[in-house]
């Protein structure tokens, strides 16, 4: 399957596959895809961690949700693929929904984390540095699709809980 840039008829979206791969409508954003794609993914982002917060274990609820999303994400993503016939199409942005929600892993409440996770994730996810752009050039598939996104997502909350620490100890 080839990369295209075109992006896709709304009427895709019609398609419960194809809604979740474009993110409820923000891949089909004719200018920056997946940063609006990641910033869709912060009121959900919002919403669930309100929603666990009242739970006995907000982190490991939170976990599982970013497994499962992960997880569902390769299935998403694949299909969608093969339903476009093209591989990693610039408005698939469950990858991007994913990595923030990575980055986002057990930081702290407020605003500014908020707004720092979305632009160390996006920093990671434009940049691609190792290993992100090998695997964005050299794995295919739905996997393919979501492993340079849960990488960078990772990366950035390694780098904004160094941060913290940093500020902790500083």
């Amino acid at each position: 399957m080839a990369k295209s840039a075109a992006p896709p008829p709304p009427a895709l979206l019609r398609n419960p596959v194809q809604w979740l791969a474009f993110g409820f409508g923000s891949g089909l954003s004719p200018v920056a895809p997946g940063t609006v794609g990641t910033l869709a993914a912060v009121p959900l982002f919002l919403l669930v961690d309100a929603a666990l917060a009242s739970t006995a274990f907000p982190l490991l609820w939170y976990t599982l949700f970013v497994l499962a999303t992960a997880v569902a994400g390769v299935w998403i993503c694949e299909r969608a693929s093969q339903q476009l016939q093209v591989h990693d199409h610039p408005g698939i942005v469950w990858d991007e929904f994913v990595g923030y929600w990575i980055t986002m892993w057990a930081m702290p409440a407020g605003w500014m984390w908020v707004v720092i996770g979305f632009v160390v994730f996006r920093v990671y996810d434009i940049a691609k540095p190792w290993p992100i752009g090998a695997l964005d050039r050299k794995v295919a598939g739905g996997f393919g699709i979501m492993i340079d996104d849960i990488v960078a997502g990772i990366m950035a909350c390694i780098t904004v809980h160094i941060a913290l620490w940093l500020m902790a100890v500083g």
